[in-house]
Protein backbone atom coordinates (compact mmCIF):
# COMPACT_ATOMS: atom_id res chain seq x y z
CA UNK A 1 0.00 0.00 0.00
CA UNK A 2 1.38 3.41 -0.75
CA UNK A 3 1.72 6.26 1.64
CA UNK A 4 1.23 9.04 0.86
CA UNK A 5 3.40 12.18 2.70
CA UNK A 6 2.76 15.65 3.09
CA UNK A 7 4.26 17.88 0.77
CA UNK A 8 7.51 18.64 2.33
CA UNK A 9 7.96 15.34 4.77
CA UNK A 10 11.28 14.94 6.92
CA UNK A 11 12.58 11.65 5.83
CA UNK A 12 15.03 10.06 9.01
CA UNK A 13 15.78 6.99 7.09
CA UNK A 14 14.76 3.84 5.76
CA UNK A 15 13.66 0.66 6.90
CA UNK A 16 14.48 -3.24 6.08
CA UNK A 17 12.77 -3.19 2.98
CA UNK A 18 13.54 0.45 1.91
CA UNK A 19 10.49 1.76 2.60
CA UNK A 20 10.83 5.83 4.05
CA UNK A 21 10.47 5.99 7.95
CA UNK A 22 8.77 9.62 8.50
CA UNK A 23 8.68 11.96 11.37
CA UNK A 24 5.45 12.17 12.54
CA UNK A 25 3.20 14.59 10.92
CA UNK A 26 -0.19 16.06 11.45
CA UNK A 27 -1.09 15.40 7.44
CA UNK A 28 1.06 11.63 7.14
CA UNK A 29 -2.21 10.13 7.36
CA UNK A 30 -3.54 7.76 4.58
CA UNK A 31 -5.65 4.56 3.10
CA UNK A 32 -6.29 2.74 0.57
CA UNK A 33 -9.90 2.69 0.47
CA UNK A 34 -13.85 3.05 2.08
CA UNK A 35 -15.72 1.16 2.81
CA UNK A 36 -17.51 2.74 6.59
CA UNK A 37 -27.02 20.12 18.10
CA UNK A 38 -25.08 22.89 18.23
CA UNK A 39 -22.53 21.24 20.45
CA UNK A 40 -22.79 20.23 24.06
CA UNK A 41 -21.31 23.82 24.80
CA UNK A 42 -21.31 25.52 27.91
CA UNK A 43 -25.26 26.67 28.22
CA UNK A 44 -24.71 30.92 27.73
CA UNK A 45 -26.91 33.42 27.71
CA UNK A 46 -27.14 35.10 24.01
CA UNK A 47 -26.61 38.79 23.09
CA UNK A 48 -30.56 38.44 21.97
CA UNK A 49 -31.79 37.12 25.64
CA UNK A 50 -32.23 33.57 24.76
CA UNK A 51 -30.62 31.09 26.68
CA UNK A 52 -28.77 28.32 24.69
CA UNK A 53 -28.10 25.08 26.64
CA UNK A 54 -27.69 21.91 25.12
CA UNK A 55 -30.19 19.35 23.28
CA UNK A 56 -31.22 17.05 25.37
CA UNK A 57 -30.03 18.05 28.59
CA UNK A 58 -32.57 16.98 31.29
CA UNK A 59 -32.14 18.87 34.82
CA UNK A 60 -34.08 16.90 37.97
CA UNK A 61 -34.95 19.52 40.58
CA UNK A 62 -33.93 17.55 44.21
CA UNK A 63 -36.86 17.04 46.58
CA UNK A 64 -38.70 20.13 48.05
CA UNK A 65 -36.14 22.91 47.36
CA UNK A 66 -35.70 25.37 44.84
CA UNK A 67 -32.68 25.45 42.59
CA UNK A 68 -30.46 28.15 44.30
CA UNK A 69 -29.33 31.07 41.80
CA UNK A 70 -26.33 32.95 43.01
CA UNK A 71 -25.09 36.24 41.43
CA UNK A 72 -21.74 36.05 43.34
CA UNK A 73 -19.13 34.17 41.23
CA UNK A 74 -18.93 30.33 41.40
CA UNK A 75 -15.14 29.42 42.15
CA UNK A 76 -13.72 26.00 43.64
CA UNK A 77 -10.86 24.89 44.89
CA UNK A 78 -10.01 21.27 43.62
CA UNK A 79 -9.76 18.57 46.61
CA UNK A 80 -7.22 15.39 46.50
CA UNK A 81 -9.38 12.93 44.65
CA UNK A 82 -11.86 14.78 42.97
CA UNK A 83 -12.73 14.42 39.31
CA UNK A 84 -14.12 17.42 37.29
CA UNK A 85 -17.27 15.95 36.32
CA UNK A 86 -17.97 14.75 40.05
CA UNK A 87 -17.04 18.69 41.12
CA UNK A 88 -19.67 19.46 38.91
CA UNK A 89 -22.55 17.09 39.54
CA UNK A 90 -22.02 17.60 43.40
CA UNK A 91 -22.06 21.29 42.39
CA UNK A 92 -25.30 21.46 40.20
CA UNK A 93 -26.72 19.38 43.10
CA UNK A 94 -25.53 21.73 45.73
CA UNK A 95 -27.72 24.61 44.07
CA UNK A 96 -30.78 22.15 43.56
CA UNK A 97 -30.34 20.72 40.23
CA UNK A 98 -29.32 17.23 39.91
CA UNK A 99 -28.10 15.84 36.31
CA UNK A 100 -26.70 12.35 35.52
CA UNK A 101 -23.32 11.06 35.33
CA UNK A 102 -23.32 11.12 31.64
CA UNK A 103 -24.18 14.86 31.78
CA UNK A 104 -21.88 15.82 34.21
CA UNK A 105 -19.44 14.50 31.95
CA UNK A 106 -20.46 16.15 28.80
CA UNK A 107 -20.75 19.88 31.18
CA UNK A 108 -17.19 19.34 32.57
CA UNK A 109 -16.00 19.60 29.13
CA UNK A 110 -17.55 23.30 28.75
CA UNK A 111 -16.36 24.12 32.33
CA UNK A 112 -13.09 22.89 30.73
CA UNK A 113 -13.19 24.90 27.56
CA UNK A 114 -14.67 27.71 29.96
CA UNK A 115 -11.12 27.43 32.41
CA UNK A 116 -8.73 26.79 29.44
CA UNK A 117 -8.08 23.39 31.25
CA UNK A 118 -6.68 21.28 28.14
CA UNK A 119 -8.01 18.42 29.08
CA UNK A 120 -10.70 17.67 31.60
CA UNK A 121 -9.49 15.09 33.10
CA UNK A 122 -6.35 16.32 34.27
CA UNK A 123 -6.85 18.56 37.72
CA UNK A 124 -4.64 18.61 40.36
CA UNK A 125 -5.57 19.48 44.24
CA UNK A 126 -5.54 23.05 44.70
CA UNK A 127 -6.77 24.12 41.42
CA UNK A 128 -9.15 26.75 41.11
CA UNK A 129 -11.91 26.27 38.70
CA UNK A 130 -14.49 28.53 37.70
CA UNK A 131 -18.22 27.03 37.44
CA UNK A 132 -19.86 30.48 36.19
CA UNK A 133 -20.40 28.86 32.61
CA UNK A 134 -23.02 26.65 34.86
CA UNK A 135 -25.07 29.45 36.11
CA UNK A 136 -27.17 29.72 33.36
CA UNK A 137 -28.51 26.01 33.85
CA UNK A 138 -29.10 26.59 37.27
CA UNK A 139 -31.26 30.10 36.22
CA UNK A 140 -33.23 27.91 34.00
CA UNK A 141 -33.98 25.12 36.76
CA UNK A 142 -34.61 27.96 38.72
CA UNK A 143 -37.16 29.38 36.73
CA UNK A 144 -38.51 26.51 35.74
CA UNK A 145 -39.37 25.34 39.13
CA UNK A 146 -40.46 28.31 40.04
CA UNK A 147 -43.11 28.08 37.13
CA UNK A 148 -44.50 24.75 38.23
CA UNK A 149 -44.71 26.02 41.48
CA UNK A 150 -47.32 28.66 40.55
CA UNK A 151 -48.94 26.04 38.64
CA UNK A 152 -49.28 23.78 41.57
CA UNK A 153 -50.45 27.09 43.49
CA UNK A 154 -53.35 26.87 41.13
CA UNK A 155 -54.15 23.19 41.14
CA UNK A 156 -53.73 21.17 44.00
CA UNK A 157 -53.86 18.12 42.80
CA UNK A 158 -50.21 18.54 41.18
CA UNK A 159 -48.96 19.53 44.79
CA UNK A 160 -47.71 15.54 45.68
CA UNK A 161 -46.14 15.61 42.23
CA UNK A 162 -44.31 18.30 42.63
CA UNK A 163 -43.00 17.00 45.78
CA UNK A 164 -41.00 14.28 44.38
CA UNK A 165 -38.18 14.49 42.27
CA UNK A 166 -39.47 16.47 38.59
CA UNK A 167 -37.92 16.46 35.59
CA UNK A 168 -37.84 19.80 33.96
CA UNK A 169 -36.48 19.57 30.07
CA UNK A 170 -34.36 22.91 29.56
CA UNK A 171 -34.91 24.97 26.69
CA UNK A 172 -32.91 24.03 23.93
CA UNK A 173 -32.37 26.57 21.18
CA UNK A 174 -30.76 23.42 18.37
CA UNK A 175 -33.23 22.69 16.13
CA UNK A 176 -32.60 19.44 14.75
CA UNK A 177 -33.52 20.51 11.25
CA UNK A 178 -31.00 22.01 11.23
CA UNK A 179 -28.90 18.67 10.21
CA UNK A 180 -31.65 17.30 8.81
CA UNK A 181 -28.43 14.71 7.01
CA UNK A 182 -27.26 13.90 10.34
CA UNK A 183 -30.57 13.58 11.99
CA UNK A 184 -31.60 11.38 8.81
CA UNK A 185 -28.39 9.44 8.96
CA UNK A 186 -28.66 8.59 13.04
CA UNK A 187 -32.48 7.67 12.59
CA UNK A 188 -31.04 5.42 9.85
CA UNK A 189 -28.28 3.63 11.91
CA UNK A 190 -30.41 3.37 15.23
CA UNK A 191 -32.96 1.25 12.33
CA UNK A 192 -30.14 -0.85 11.26
CA UNK A 193 -29.04 -1.45 14.59
CA UNK A 194 -25.86 0.04 14.45
CA UNK A 195 -26.83 2.71 17.09
CA UNK A 196 -28.64 1.24 20.57
CA UNK A 197 -31.79 3.53 20.54
CA UNK A 198 -31.24 5.06 24.09
CA UNK A 199 -27.91 6.43 22.46
CA UNK A 200 -29.54 8.71 19.75
CA UNK A 201 -29.45 11.88 21.45
CA UNK A 202 -26.15 11.11 22.76
CA UNK A 203 -24.35 10.38 19.58
CA UNK A 204 -26.15 13.61 17.79
CA UNK A 205 -24.74 15.53 20.84
CA UNK A 206 -21.27 14.30 20.39
CA UNK A 207 -21.07 14.35 17.22
CA UNK A 208 -22.57 18.56 17.00
CA UNK A 209 -19.92 19.14 19.78
CA UNK A 210 -16.90 17.52 17.74
CA UNK A 211 -18.44 19.70 14.67
CA UNK A 212 -17.80 23.21 16.30
CA UNK A 213 -14.41 22.16 17.93
CA UNK A 214 -13.10 21.46 14.00
CA UNK A 215 -15.40 23.57 12.70
CA UNK A 216 -16.98 21.05 10.05
CA UNK A 217 -20.74 21.03 9.48
CA UNK A 218 -22.82 18.10 11.31
CA UNK A 219 -24.51 16.93 7.86
CA UNK A 220 -21.18 16.63 6.42
CA UNK A 221 -20.08 14.22 8.97
CA UNK A 222 -22.96 12.15 8.03
CA UNK A 223 -22.28 12.32 4.53
CA UNK A 224 -18.62 11.24 4.81
CA UNK A 225 -20.20 8.21 7.39
CA UNK A 226 -22.54 7.27 4.65
CA UNK A 227 -19.73 6.80 2.46
CA UNK A 228 -17.03 4.61 5.07
CA UNK A 229 -19.43 3.06 6.87
CA UNK A 230 -22.97 3.09 5.34
CA UNK A 231 -23.74 5.28 8.11
CA UNK A 232 -22.47 5.05 11.26
CA UNK A 233 -21.82 0.93 11.45
CA UNK A 234 -19.12 0.42 14.50
CA UNK A 235 -18.29 -3.11 13.21
CA UNK A 236 -17.83 -1.79 9.47
CA UNK A 237 -14.12 -3.19 7.94
CA UNK A 238 -11.77 -3.73 4.94
CA UNK A 239 -9.87 -6.23 7.03
CA UNK A 240 -7.15 -3.37 6.85
CA UNK A 241 -9.91 -0.28 8.02
CA UNK A 242 -11.93 -0.39 10.75
CA UNK A 243 -14.91 2.06 12.07
CA UNK A 244 -17.30 4.58 11.50
CA UNK A 245 -14.61 6.72 9.51
CA UNK A 246 -12.28 3.59 8.76
CA UNK A 247 -9.07 3.71 11.16
CA UNK A 248 -6.61 2.01 9.21
CA UNK A 249 -3.60 -0.17 10.49
CA UNK A 250 0.35 0.68 9.93
CA UNK A 251 2.47 3.47 11.57
CA UNK A 252 1.21 6.89 11.50
CA UNK A 253 -2.47 5.59 10.41
CA UNK A 254 -5.89 6.40 11.70
CA UNK A 255 -5.77 3.43 14.08
CA UNK A 256 -2.68 4.18 15.53
CA UNK A 257 -3.11 8.09 15.83
CA UNK A 258 -6.95 7.08 17.81
CA UNK A 259 -4.80 4.90 20.03
CA UNK A 260 -4.89 1.07 18.53
CA UNK A 261 -1.73 1.06 16.43
CA UNK A 262 -1.23 -2.15 17.92
CA UNK A 263 -4.80 -4.13 17.51
CA UNK A 264 -6.58 -2.15 14.73
CA UNK A 265 -9.74 -4.58 14.87
CA UNK A 266 -10.46 -3.83 18.60
CA UNK A 267 -11.65 -0.69 17.07
CA UNK A 268 -14.84 -2.89 16.23
CA UNK A 269 -15.45 -3.98 19.73
CA UNK A 270 -16.17 -0.44 20.34
CA UNK A 271 -19.88 1.49 20.64
CA UNK A 272 -20.31 4.04 17.75
CA UNK A 273 -20.00 6.88 21.48
CA UNK A 274 -16.77 5.33 22.14
CA UNK A 275 -15.72 5.55 18.33
CA UNK A 276 -16.23 9.52 18.40
CA UNK A 277 -13.90 9.53 20.97
CA UNK A 278 -11.26 8.39 18.83
CA UNK A 279 -12.67 10.64 16.17
CA UNK A 280 -11.90 13.55 18.37
CA UNK A 281 -8.23 11.87 18.63
CA UNK A 282 -8.02 11.52 14.79
CA UNK A 283 -9.35 15.02 14.05
CA UNK A 284 -7.15 16.37 16.48
CA UNK A 285 -3.84 14.55 15.59
CA UNK A 286 -4.69 15.86 11.66
CA UNK A 287 -5.05 19.13 12.49
CA UNK A 288 -8.47 19.16 11.17
CA UNK A 289 -9.92 22.59 12.45
CA UNK A 290 -6.51 24.77 11.03
CA UNK A 291 -8.00 23.64 7.81
CA UNK A 292 -11.45 25.64 9.57
CA UNK A 293 -13.99 26.75 8.26
CA UNK A 294 -14.02 22.77 6.93
CA UNK A 295 -15.67 21.92 4.16
CA UNK A 296 -16.86 18.49 2.91
CA UNK A 297 -13.75 17.61 0.41
CA UNK A 298 -10.99 18.60 3.47
CA UNK A 299 -13.38 16.85 6.18
CA UNK A 300 -13.24 13.29 3.95
CA UNK A 301 -9.20 14.35 2.23
CA UNK A 302 -8.49 14.52 6.35
CA UNK A 303 -10.30 10.99 6.40
CA UNK A 304 -8.70 9.41 3.19
CA UNK A 305 -5.69 11.23 2.72
CA UNK A 306 -4.63 13.78 4.91
CA UNK A 307 -1.58 14.94 2.40
CA UNK A 308 -3.71 15.66 -0.51
CA UNK A 309 -5.27 18.80 1.54
CA UNK A 310 -2.56 20.46 0.46
CA UNK A 311 -4.27 20.79 -3.63
CA UNK A 312 -6.73 23.21 -3.23
CA UNK A 313 -7.74 23.56 -6.59
CA UNK A 314 -11.34 21.83 -7.03
CA UNK A 315 -10.68 19.97 -10.20
CA UNK A 316 -7.32 19.17 -10.29
CA UNK A 317 -6.46 15.25 -9.60
CA UNK A 318 -5.25 14.73 -6.32
CA UNK A 319 -2.49 12.44 -5.33
CA UNK A 320 -5.01 9.53 -3.30
CA UNK A 321 -2.93 6.18 -3.27
CA UNK A 322 -5.23 2.71 -3.46
CA UNK A 323 -8.43 1.82 -5.27
CA UNK A 324 -11.38 3.83 -4.11
CA UNK A 325 -14.59 3.92 -4.78
CA UNK A 326 -16.45 5.12 -8.23
CA UNK A 327 -18.50 7.62 -5.95
CA UNK A 328 -15.21 9.58 -5.62
CA UNK A 329 -13.86 9.52 -9.11
CA UNK A 330 -14.69 12.31 -11.96
CA UNK A 331 -18.16 11.39 -13.79
CA UNK A 332 -17.95 7.93 -11.34
CA UNK A 333 -15.30 6.69 -13.52
CA UNK A 334 -12.87 4.99 -12.17
CA UNK A 335 -10.61 5.46 -14.79
CA UNK A 336 -10.45 8.85 -14.22
CA UNK A 337 -8.74 11.07 -11.67
CA UNK A 338 -10.43 12.07 -8.21
CA UNK A 339 -10.65 15.73 -7.53
CA UNK A 340 -11.58 17.71 -4.82
CA UNK A 341 -15.05 18.38 -6.75
CA UNK A 342 -15.77 14.86 -7.75
CA UNK A 343 -15.71 14.15 -3.99
CA UNK A 344 -18.40 16.71 -3.19
CA UNK A 345 -20.54 15.40 -6.05
CA UNK A 346 -19.54 11.71 -5.04
CA UNK A 347 -20.43 12.09 -1.42
CA UNK A 348 -23.77 14.15 -2.10
CA UNK A 349 -25.06 11.32 -4.52
CA UNK A 350 -24.07 8.85 -1.89
CA UNK A 351 -25.90 10.52 0.71
CA UNK A 352 -29.13 10.97 -1.69
CA UNK A 353 -29.50 7.48 -2.85
CA UNK A 354 -28.88 6.15 0.97
CA UNK A 355 -31.02 8.76 2.71
CA UNK A 356 -33.69 10.41 -0.28
CA UNK A 357 -32.98 13.37 -2.41
CA UNK A 358 -35.77 15.44 -0.10
CA UNK A 359 -32.80 15.46 2.74
CA UNK A 360 -29.30 15.26 1.16
CA UNK A 361 -30.14 17.98 -1.40
CA UNK A 362 -31.56 20.96 0.81
CA UNK A 363 -29.79 24.20 0.17
CA UNK A 364 -26.86 24.12 1.87
CA UNK A 365 -22.65 25.88 1.50
CA UNK A 366 -21.58 22.70 0.04
CA UNK A 367 -24.09 22.98 -2.61
CA UNK A 368 -23.40 26.31 -2.96
CA UNK A 369 -19.19 25.30 -3.06
CA UNK A 370 -20.53 23.26 -5.93
CA UNK A 371 -21.94 25.11 -8.15
CA UNK A 372 -19.33 27.61 -7.77
CA UNK A 373 -16.46 24.89 -8.45
CA UNK A 374 -19.05 23.52 -11.20
CA UNK A 375 -18.75 26.96 -12.75
CA UNK A 376 -15.17 27.45 -12.62
CA UNK A 377 -14.49 23.86 -14.33
CA UNK A 378 -16.42 25.23 -17.35
CA UNK A 379 -14.40 28.34 -17.45
CA UNK A 380 -11.15 26.44 -17.49
CA UNK A 381 -12.22 24.45 -20.47
CA UNK A 382 -13.34 27.40 -22.26
CA UNK A 383 -10.00 28.88 -21.79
Amino acid sequence: MRFDPPTTPTVTNTDASGFPQLARSPLAFARSAPAFTRALAAAQPQPSGDLVVPAGLSASLSTGSAPVANAAPWNISVQAGQTLSGIVRDQMASRGVSISNNEAMRLSQSVARANNINNANLIHPGQRVSLDSLTPLVNQAQAAYNAKAVTAGNNASTTTALAGTAQVQLLSRMDRSNNPVLEKTIVRAVEKGFIPAQDKQAVMNKIVQLSEQHRFAPDDFARLTLMESDGMNPKASNSRCHGIIQFCDGPDRGAASAGFGANPKAILGHSVLKQLDLVDKYFEDTGLKNFGPVGLDDLYLTVLTPSARNETRPNVALNIPGQQAAYLHVNRDTRAPITRNSILAGLHQNANERLGTDVAQRNSLQAARMSAYAAQAVVTEVN
